[in-house]
């Protein structure tokens, strides 16, 4: 009898095996077309962990990775010692949190509009104006700020005196830095984030909206009970997305727009990472802080989307 019962399970796992087989080969085109993205992923995301490590040894080039002193958590404990520790995080917090509530609904809202509008042409013209913004690079974009908002020749500070008011150097005061940080980036990426939400408006049936006119529904009880249910899982998953990266705030902008009147409130934990790596040459400082940088995001990610996953059953795994 168990021989019978083992020779059944033998048979199970052979035709399970053979099954296997038989489908990647079957479908060999598309295994084939999708290796090199995971040669790529292997390559440039998997292979440099290796040196992760480095954040709990006390690196340098001379004696290389394996051959430099190990430390454990050394680097981390000076971290969370350190003076600018508590500063560092809470600026990186609130800069994520203050991006997050104000660019995250205006993609939504900019899809919706443009779905709902009715002339193609007008929606066409509004769409390229909106996506053009993405292109710029982040250093023109922070030089076209710094001409815009200059004191003495910037046309904001021009309409400002024009009425009668006192021109305030946006770009250089603490108080302002976030406000100019955050709504720049709306305006830059608002049209083109919108495009995913427009995708998905697109795969809502007709029939739901001419069914809904039908019942004397308008145009805006039908966007609420029907549009955006129906984009309600592509909003969560890239709400769970936007949490994975909280932490992880635009270097080249905020580095770009750093000074020394605005650096308490600038200072958030990758200018933090590149000046101790890069200027100071304390790569495994700079590794530890990067480290534990990503550990929250992945906290953060898992968490939201267990969440998500409970409350509405959208998840992403």
């Amino acid at each position: 009898m168990e021989a019978r019962i083992m020779s059944n399970t033998v048979l199970k796992k052979q035709r399970e095996k053979s099954r296997k087989l038989s489908n990647i080969m079957q479908n060999k085109a598309l295994y084939v077309m999708v290796l090199p993205a995971l040669v790529f992923f292997a390559l440039f995301n998997y292979w440099p962990m290796y040196g992760v490590q480095i954040a709990f040894r006390n690196f340098s080039f001379a004696n290389g990775i394996t051959g430099s002193k190990w430390v454990g958590m050394k680097w981390f404990n000076f971290f969370f010692k350190a003076n600018q520790f508590p500063v560092i995080v809470r600026n990186t917090l609130l800069l994520s949190l203050y991006d997050l509530a104000a660019g995250f609904p205006f993609p939504i809202l900019l899809a919706l509009i443009m779905h709902n509008v009715p002339s193609k042409r007008f929606c066409r013209v509004t769409q390229t104006a909106t996506y053009m913004p993405h292109f710029i690079s982040v250093v023109v974009l922070v030089g076209m700020m710094s001409c815009m908002f200059s004191v003495n020749s910037g046309w904001f500070s021009t309409i400002v005196r024009a009425l009668g008011g006192t021109p305030v150097q946006l770009m250089g005061e603490a108080k302002y830095f976030r406000h100019v940080y955050v709504w720049s980036g709306v305006w830059q990426q608002m049209g083109w984030n919108s495009i995913i939400y427009l995708a998905a408006l697109t795969s809502i049936d007709p029939g739901l909206h001419e069914a809904a006119m039908i019942d004397g529904a308008g145009k805006l009880r039908r966007i609420w009970h029907i549009d955006l249910p129906g984009i309600g899982e592509t909003i969560a998953i890239m709400l769970i997305l936007k949490f994975g990266s909280m932490m992880s705030t635009g270097f080249e902008k905020i580095y770009s727009m750093q000074a020394d009147l605005n650096l308490s409130v600038s200072e958030v934990i990758s200018t933090y990472v590149y000046k101790m790596g890069m200027m100071n040459n304390k790569y495994s400082y700079s590794a530890a802080i990067s480290l534990f940088n990503n550990l929250i995001n992945l906290i953060m990610l898992v968490t939201v989307n267990r969440i998500s996953d409970k409350l509405s059953g959208n998840s992403l795994f």
